[in-house]
């Protein structure tokens, strides 16, 4: 295709506009589009890896425009996703899907919207040999076999409330959360002391 229209523009200027429209349909005029969007909250030093029908992997750096290197032939579908989360952030995508028109009009508004996250961690002192506790954020339960460090398993969005508390006790003993309830800061570790007596 470059081939051949690098040689209709050594003769473009010779030819009427009629026949130069002609030429460029010979050489398959391409209705193809190029899909892209915005990616917003992505904090510095991070990225965020999309993918668009499964391929195409493309890593997005900073907040702004982006588009994808490779394009969708018109009447084909596509499916803008996430490979990779950033680190300690969730990005969403939104508009991420639809097919290309007729024409091959360009998909530009892919919306990629980046939330930091946080981790529940904290340490567990007091806590008598082989007793346990279960330890509740929600819905969200960890059973806590020993003294020592702890973490929730997955993270939460920036600005998420929490409430730890202690599900079950151990036997014969009550343990107090310290700093157990709160709200979720970016990028941020919360720390938790757990003593038990």
């Amino acid at each position: 295709m470059t081939s051949c229209l690098s040689a209709i523009h050594r003769f473009l200027r010779s030819l009427p506009a009629v026949t130069a429209l002609i030429a460029l349909a010979a050489c398959g005029g391409s209705t193809d589009a190029n899909v892209g969007g915005t990616v917003t909250g992505l904090t510095t030093g991070t990225s965020v890896t999309l993918e668009n029908n499964g391929s195409s992997p493309l890593i997005v750096s900073a907040n702004g425009s982006f588009w994808f290197a490779n394009t969708v032939s018109s009447g084909s579908s596509y499916s803008v996703t996430v490979l990779t989360q950033p680190t300690a952030a969730s990005c969403s995508v939104s508009n991420g899907s639809g097919t290309i028109s007729s024409t091959g009009s360009d998909v530009s508004d892919v919306l990629v919207t980046c939330v930091s996250n946080a981790t529940l961690v904290g340490t567990v002192a007091g806590l008598a040999a082989g007793t346990s506790l279960v330890l509740a954020n929600g819905n969200v339960m960890l059973a806590i076999a020993a003294n020592g460090s702890f973490a929730f398993p997955g993270v939460l969005v920036a600005g998420t409330i929490y409430n730890v508390t202690v599900g079950t006790q151990p036997s014969g003993q009550t343990c107090v959360v310290s700093n157990g309830v709160g709200t979720v800061v970016a990028n941020t570790q919360t720390a938790m002391v757990v003593i038990c007596s």
